[in-house]
């Protein structure tokens, strides 16, 4: 069963194996509506944006955003402070982990109800397990910065999660929180290869605001392998990302 819709201001496709009665992606459809009812920063009627206007705060917040608010928090100290929710207009927004904390959450609804091969992407961030309805294993595209049409690395990324950060798509919308601006543009894309979906989105944008010293930060990081291309059309990948390329 796979299924394309637009949720989040963005395509979520769900690809779940054996799921003939579409009881898997519907439950993952329904959650990733859910956490944009709850998440949105463009919604009125959010969570967020009611944070946001001073109208929720401490113990009268969601069990949800309270989690995610911490696991920013912690993200945000493991980084050096170069992810940080919060925007230079001193709003909050902490869409740099909630696609990635989402898809992960999905995948364990998916699991949970008895599914081992799926695959679930969300504007490019992704998570899979298993193998595809042909028997065999998932191959993921890793699209240029600099053309739509041009993929330039394929992956087999086995049980991970993959995510990529750069402003080609959204436009500068990552910023370097040391200077409260966008970040340098030394870096188009940055792709990371993590243990889920969720540890490879926050590490992707971190890494991204970084710059050049992104992807040393990632060599650093256990469990972590990344692949940067920087505004001269060069790439340097971490010294074990190369397994994950198909040959």
């Amino acid at each position: 069963m796979r299924e394309t819709r637009l949720i989040m201001g963005m395509p979520i496709t769900v690809d779940v194996v054996e799921d003939v009665d579409g009881r898997a992606a519907e439950a993952a459809f329904q959650y990733f509506n859910n956490v944009d009812e709850r998440f949105s920063p463009y919604k009125p009627a959010s969570e967020l944006s009611a944070m946001n206007r001073g109208e929720l705060r401490g113990a009268r917040l969601s069990a949800e955003m309270t989690e995610v608010l911490g696991l920013a928090e912690l993200t945000r100290h493991e980084t050096a402070g170069y992810f940080d929710i919060r925007r230079p207009d001193g709003l909050i927004d902490p869409s740099g982990l909630v696609k990635g904390w989402a898809i992960r959450n999905a995948a364990r609804l998916v699991e949970g109800l008895g599914f081992r091969n799926y695959c679930l992407e969300a504007g490019g961030d992704i998570q899979c397990r298993g193998h595809n309805e042909r028997g065999q294993c998932w191959r993921v595209g890793i699209r240029s910065p600099f053309s739509e049409q041009e993929i330039i690395k394929v992956l087999v990324p086995g049980d991970a999660g993959i995510a990529t950060s750069g402003s080609y798509v959204r436009g500068e919308h990552i910023y370097d929180p040391h200077r409260a601006t966008a970040a340098s543009g030394d870096i188009a894309g940055m792709t990371i290869v993590g243990p889920d979906a969720y540890e490879a989105d926050r590490f992707a944008t971190a890494a991204f605001a970084m710059g050049r010293d992104g992807i040393a930060f990632i060599e650093a990081s256990s469990g972590l392998e990344g692949y940067a291309i920087d505004s001269n059309h060069v790439a340097t990948m971490t010294s074990g990302f190369q397994r994950f390329i198909a040959s």
